[in-house]
């Protein structure tokens, strides 16, 4: 088992690499620290209180009503097609950001960007699908990390360009499309993954004694010490129990997903610890994203930027770094 084992430590490194790269160009993003100067400048003209009222909300519920689905559909169709989904909703929304005019056309780029937020579970996901347990916590390191860093360098060469540079808005929203544009490219070199938490879970705990094997045999070149157990009883007498039964009854697989589902979250926040964790970290998370989504509106309305320097890339470097 000591080749497969290898082998296996090996494939770590390149959907690593491009799960990176991914998440840093779609996290570098120089013109969203100036939205709302964008929006409610020349270029969009739309009015402070259209921006509040009309504009933001929908990112709001948009994001709220698409968690849940997504959250189920990316487990299904094993991430990477809903990381595709998010780069394609990266591109519509600066597309329209660009080029569209009025409020209803900003809801549909809010509504679209509520897509790329409820879609980021397939980013922070598919990792652990496609590497081994031995290599989780480097992983989500340099997942985690290269997001915070291509936001903090987002911020701060939004800021330079803007005040240095004297680059408008519009620029930096052509900038900011080339970057998601990138990040897409990316999600295509992304191997496919095999597993998924809950509908293509490996079935190594109902498999026969002997089967890894003779599974393992089949997959590699092997000195003679790991070709043992030829006579396991799962070479020749078909599928496991389960997958017989799976295959009688596929109108059941959904109904054992979602029991599967409820018993593991029962399972989880059985603990006091992890409960109170959770909601911590939900109500947290929440008031940033609003804290955020509307703390530009008030920068605005104490130094307006048609009449004052902005330096909206600065304070979001700062305070993501």
């Amino acid at each position: 088992m000591d080749c497969w084992k290898q082998e296996e430590s090996n494939t770590w490194t390149f959907p690593t690499l491009i799960v990176c790269l991914y998440g840093f160009f779609s996290m570098l993003k120089p013109s969203e620290p100036f939205l709302t100067p964008y929006l409610t400048g020349p270029d969009k003209n739309l009015t402070t209180d259209e921006v509040t009222n009309q504009v933001f909300p929908v990112w709001t519920y948009s994001y709220l009503a698409l968690l849940l689905p997504v959250f189920l559909i990316t487990d299904y169709v094993r991430y990477k097609p809903i990381l595709l989904l998010q780069g394609i909703s990266f591109i519509v929304t600066w597309l329209l950001l660009l080029f569209a005019h009025g409020v209803v056309a900003m809801q549909i780029v809010e509504f679209f960007y509520g897509m790329v937020t409820a879609t980021e579970v397939a980013y922070y996901a598919y990792i652990y699908s496609v590497v081994s347990t031995d290599h989780y916590q480097r992983v989500t390191s340099y997942c985690r990390s290269i997001t915070l860093v291509a936001a903090t360098t987002g911020a701060v060469l939004g800021q330079l360009l803007v005040s240095l540079a004297d680059v408008s808005y519009f620029h930096l929203n052509a900038i900011t499309l080339a970057s998601v544009s990138l990040a897409f490219l990316c999600s295509f070199f992304l191997p496919m993954p095999q597993k998924s938490m809950f509908f293509h879970r490996k079935q190594s705990s109902g498999t026969l004694p002997g089967t890894e094997k003779t599974v393992a045999t089949v997959s590699c070149d092997r000195p003679p010490s790991c070709q043992e157990d030829k006579s396991s009883p799962s070479a020749d007498t078909g599928p496991a129990p389960e997958q017989q039964a799976g295959n009688a009854k596929p109108q059941n697989h959904v109904l054992r997903v979602l029991l599967q589902l409820s018993k593991d979250l029962r399972d989880c926040y059985s603990s006091r610890k992890l409960l109170y964790w959770s909601l911590w970290w939900a109500l947290a998370t929440a008031g940033f994203n609003q804290v955020l989504n509307y703390i530009q509106v008030l920068w605005d309305f104490r130094a307006p930027s048609h009449s004052s320097a902005v330096y909206n890339g600065a304070v979001e470097a700062i305070a993501t770094f």
